[in-house]
C-alpha cells in the first residue's frame, strides 16, 4: 500500500499561478490556424467602431493537445449548460480575415 502512495504522489504535477497571470487576459475573439505540426490560437479583443484590434495572447499548442483541450472545452460547456441554460449564439463580427493558412473563429 505504501508503494502506491509513492507511485501517486511521483505522478502529481504541481501547477504554480502567478498573480499576474491569475487576472486574466479579456478576449471576445479567438483566431486558429494550424499547420502539421501546430495549433495557433490567437486571442484578441475587438472593441466595437474600432477598426484595429491587437492580439493579446497567443497559445501555441501540438496537434495531440489541441484535440485534448477541444474535448475538455465540450465537456466543460455540456456542464455549464446542464447548470445555467443552453449558450446563446451571436453573430460573428464580419471582419475581413486575411491570414495564410487554414483559419477559423470562435
Amino acid at each position: 500500500m505504501e508503494n502506491n502512495n509513492n507511485n501517486n504522489n511521483q505522478n502529481q504535477l504541481n501547477i504554480e499561478l502567478s498573480e499576474e497571470t491569475a487576472e486574466g487576459i479579456y478576449s471576445n475573439l479567438a483566431i486558429i490556424t494550424h499547420s502539421n505540426a501546430e495549433f495557433v490560437v490567437d486571442f484578441v479583443k475587438v472593441m466595437p467602431g474600432v477598426p484595429k484590434a491587437k492580439v493579446k495572447s497567443r497559445i501555441v499548442l501540438t496537434p495531440q493537445h489541441a484535440k485534448r483541450l477541444l474535448a475538455a472545452l465540450a465537456d466543460n460547456v455540456q456542464k455549464y449548460e446542464a447548470v445555467h441554460g443552453t449558450i446563446k449564439q451571436t453573430e460573428s463580427i464580419g471582419m475581413p480575415m486575411n491570414f495564410s493558412g487554414p483559419t477559423a473563429q470562435a
